[in-house]
């Protein structure tokens, strides 16, 4: 019996590189740009949009001056307003910071609200999110916006509206989130090509080795203490 779910992420995947090639390249334009100068890469998500952001930050591979943003309740009040800004006012954001948004929706007004204060620190906002619902939802924060409306970039990514996207005969909700899978392959483009630009511009960029390989440790300490005071903030 054939298991749909490989077939849906290769044609996702194929979604993903014939439209959102360009978004990526701008990402990471961005990235490379905060690299350079000092800034930090740090990422948001409520709820389950937690693991797209530590797809960013803190992991073998990834760029070393990164930070996840977490939120106390785990985004328990995303849809209160009025949470986000108060919760940004103790985040270490500066006008050299990337700040990628992680919402399949869009529209609570925690995402929002630390898109709107990001902005306020000037740092720029890239926003991970699925088109085909945000553009189709009506937003839930008094200002009038979904989160791609903020957002300096917009990555789409292509999932449909409700994340969950088998069908499956016999029941009559689908199944299988694939927003997870999508924010992955996205982040892990940018990561890719923000090396790429910097190692053209002659900047070794700061990766990550594996915790679990000989040297790791002390290789990652190292390079940690450059940017301790920024990373180990709140």
């Amino acid at each position: 019996m054939e298991n749909k779910v490989y077939g849906v992420v290769e044609g996702l995947i194929q979604k993903l590189q014939s439209t959102q090639e360009e978004n990526v390249e701008k990402t990471a334009r961005l990235f490379a740009d905060a690299l350079k100068n000092g800034g930090m890469l740090q990422a948001f998500g409520s709820g389950h949009s937690q693991a797209g952001a530590s797809e960013l930050c803190f992991r073998a591979g990834g760029f070393i001056p990164t930070k996840q943003i977490k939120e106390p309740a785990g985004g328990a009040y995303e849809g209160i307003e009025g949470v986000g800004t108060s919760f940004m006012k103790k985040v270490d954001v500066r006008p050299n910071d990337v700040i990628v948004l992680i919402s399949n929706s869009g529209r609570n007004p925690l995402p929002v609200e630390i898109a709107l204060a990001a902005h306020e620190k000037g740092a720029k906002v890239v926003a991970i999110t699925s088109l085909e619902a945000s553009k189709n939802l009506t937003p839930k924060h008094s200002c009038g916006k979904n989160l791609w409306q903020l957002a300096d970039v917009v990555i789409d990514n292509c999932v449909m509206d409700g994340d969950a996207s088998i069908d499956v005969e016999g029941l009559d909700t689908r199944i299988c989130g694939m927003s997870a899978i999508t924010t992955a392959i996205l982040i892990q483009a940018c990561v890719y090509r923000t090396a790429q630009m910097l190692l053209e511009e002659g900047i070794v960029p700061p990766v990550f080795k594996s915790q679990n390989i000989d040297g790791g440790p002390e290789y990652n300490d190292r390079l940690l203490a450059q940017y301790f005071d920024r990373m180990y903030h709140m």
